[in-house]
């Protein structure tokens, strides 16, 4: 990742209607839609509309509230899927290394099939 946020990232393109998306879910803090590239049956990212973070590593202490209504909403979504009774996986990821392709915070709620398990 770069130093600084960059403010033409798919993300942010999609938060000012730039770029499609099929949205399941919005507010005025956060946006929730379906993965163009899934990795199970049910794979949905959600994303803060405010906070121009590249990824977890730049959370802090300041971030608590929001980040916990983030973490409410999407397990919320999962329940609205139908993820709640198999199981579900919440995934942020930070960096390259990490797989993160778009940096810009998100959140990955992935289910609908056996995810096989995480290292």
């Amino acid at each position: 990742m770069t130093n600084e946020y960059d403010p033409q990232n798919v993300f942010a393109k999609i938060l000012r209607d730039e770029l499609p998306s099929t949205r399941i879910y919005e507010d005025d803090e956060f946006v929730a839609f379906h993965d163009i590239e899934p990795i199970a049956p049910v794979h949905v990212l959600l994303i803060p509309r405010f906070a121009m973070l590249r990824g977890p590593a730049e959370v802090s202490g300041a971030d608590v509230d929001w980040i916990g209504r983030m973490m409410v909403i999407a397990t919320r979504l999962a329940a609205g899927l139908g993820l709640e009774e198999s199981g579900y996986r919440l995934v942020l990821n930070n960096g390259s290394d990490a797989g993160q392709a778009v940096p810009h915070l998100h959140v990955h709620i992935i289910g609908g099939a056996p995810l096989g398990p995480m290292a």
